[in-house]
């Protein structure tokens, strides 16, 4: 049996996810365990090309939240989805202990997805703009601020280390299956993937 921190996501219903994360000492904060935490969340965020991921998200509950929305990503959305979106390259974040500030009254509905609830999406309302800041890892700076769709990721992020999930935010008659046209093709033979 596998121990975290895990090499794939945790999945709704596994009680990490519903816990508060406890904050890292300063004392832990440069050790080898805490890079290899970030290490793991790192390769698992890229391993599954995604856009974030929460140390609850591979089993571990501590709050440290990794980011990243790297320039080949803009390829998988259509121009204008792109554009609505606010979409924008972010380069590789890490924040140990985070804290976010909403700096803007605007909010954005967009579809949003999340790798601990695999296979569905739904419409969530997020601030167009926020402040981030925390203990920066991996020449990330100790502050900094987000607006679009990597405000987003960050509110999605921090959420996690909070024991929210985006199901508890979103526009519940959204909420869909992203592969349904597919189970409708393979007559049901369809299954969601929880690795990769």
């Amino acid at each position: 049996m596998s121990v975290p921190p895990y090499r794939h996501f945790t999945q709704i219903g596994d009680p990490v996810l519903r816990q508060v994360a406890e904050e890292v000492p300063p004392e832990r904060i440069d050790t080898k365990e805490i890079d290899q935490i970030i290490d793991r969340m790192v390769k698992v965020l890229r391993h599954y090309d995604c856009v974030g991921v929460a140390a609850p998200q591979i089993g571990i509950p501590l709050r440290i939240i990794v980011m990243e929305f790297r320039e080949g990503k803009q390829e998988q959305f259509k121009p204008e989805i792109y554009e609505e979106r606010k979409m924008s390259t972010l380069p590789l974040t890490v924040f140990i202990n985070p804290e976010l500030e909403i700096i803007s009254s605007q909010v954005n509905k967009h579809p949003e997805g999340c790798m601990s609830v695999r296979g569905y999406s739904a419409k969530v309302e997020r601030y167009d703009k926020v402040r981030i800041r925390g203990i920066g890892k991996l020449d990330t700076p100790s502050e900094m601020e987000l607006e679009g769709w990597s405000a987003r990721i960050a509110q999605h992020e921090v959420d996690h280390l909070n024991g929210t999930i985006y199901v508890d935010r979103m526009d519940v008659s959204s909420f869909n299956c992203v592969s349904w046209e597919q189970v409708n093709s393979a007559e049901g033979r369809s299954a969601i993937w929880f690795h990769k």
